[in-house]
């Protein structure tokens, strides 16, 4: 009979963790769920609390897991002063090096260690996609948050029978609240959904479907480690994104946003322009040499699938399945079955 290890998220009341933490729940597994509050938690498995930064009680979680995923750290949608630069780079390096440590004291430690990266760390490109062998690294603070983030995981002296891969993650799709998906799905249609800026910068996106079925085979898969970009392998422009967009709404026209325009609008809403001015062309090279089939490869097919699946609870839905042979017909109700 298989046994099924327990997995520890890390940062599981944020967007991406409480998905994890209902799959794995939804495969029967046992989840421990880590977190600076409860607030944003899916509510699957156990919740422990902790500082991010100091061994505590939660270290005790560790022991004998089967995966551990670390996607702490301050949200990037703010402006870059110094005391949110401050906060954004020590959350991920002291959150990283804490589980590290907390690894290496364990007796029985874990299989796999995955740590949370973010494909911005490679250069601005519009000319050619970047990926795990052959890409360079970007300039500026982001980039080098994302350098730092990922030298301090592999630098973790922890055992080795410990599997550590770097997670490059794009664009997350999900129809969730304040992602991606809501903000750009707010101003197309408010009509505002035209190109934003050049609108010649690629978006390197992945929907979540597909981000929760790479983190499973990367765990099955005994020979995975080191780095990988997790991005869907088609990056459209801007542009080609807002008509995606559009044409999920049945919007026929979008107003473009000039550079100062969006400089304008990111200083009102208390963020970086850097989130939509920079060209992320991020190719999943090592994911695609390994044979994986993106279920939602093309932006505008994922587009209409999150639309009906809004929320958790909406993305995790299963239709009810009629039984076999049974008929449909209509009334002036509706649909019966019989």
């Amino acid at each position: 009979m298989e046994t099924k290890t327990p997995v520890i998220i890390f940062g599981a009341n944020g967007f991406i963790g409480r998905y994890l933490c209902r799959y794995f729940a939804r495969q029967g597994r046992e989840v421990v769920a880590v977190g600076r509050r409860r607030d944003g938690w899916s509510g699957d498995g156990m919740f422990l609390e902790w500082d991010g930064k100091t061994i505590g009680p939660w270290a005790l979680a560790l022991e004998g897991a089967g995966l551990v995923i670390n996607l702490a750290g301050r949200s990037v949608n703010c402006r870059y002063n110094e005391a949110n630069r401050h906060e954004i780079m020590e959350s991920r390096v002291a959150a990283t090096r804490v589980i590290g440590e907390a690894i290496a004291s364990c007796k029985v430690p874990p299989v796999v260690w995955m740590n949370a990266g973010t494909a911005t760390l490679y250069r601005h490109a519009e000319d050619q996609p970047q990926d795990e062998w052959t890409g360079e690294p970007g300039e500026g603070f982001s980039v080098g948050v994302a350098q730092r983030w990922e030298q301090e995981f592999f630098a973790a002296k922890v055992a080795g029978r410990t599997r550590k891969l770097a997670l490059r993650i794009g664009m997350v799709m999900a129809n969730e609240p304040e992602t991606v998906f809501d903000v750009l799905n707010g101003l197309v249609q408010r009509g505002l959904g035209g190109r934003m800026g050049s609108g010649r910068q690629r978006v390197s996106w992945i929907h979540m479907d597909d981000l929760l079925e790479i983190i499973s085979r990367l765990e099955a898969d005994g020979f995975a480690d080191g780095v990988y970009n997790l991005t869907a392998p088609h990056a459209p422009t801007n542009a080609e994104l807002m008509q995606r967009f559009r044409e999920m709404l049945g919007m026929p026209l979008g107003l473009p946003s000039a550079k100062w325009m969006l400089e304008l609008g990111a200083l009102v809403m208390g963020t970086e322009t850097e989130l939509v001015l920079k060209s992320r062309w991020v190719k999943p090279g090592r994911l695609m040499a390994e044979g994986f089939r993106w279920r939602w490869p093309e932006m505008g097919s994922a587009l209409f699938d999150l639309e009906s699946r809004r929320g958790l609870e909406g993305f995790f839905h299963v239709p009810e399945r009629r039984a076999a042979g049974s008929k449909v017909w209509t009334t002036g109700k509706g649909l019966r079955t019989a």
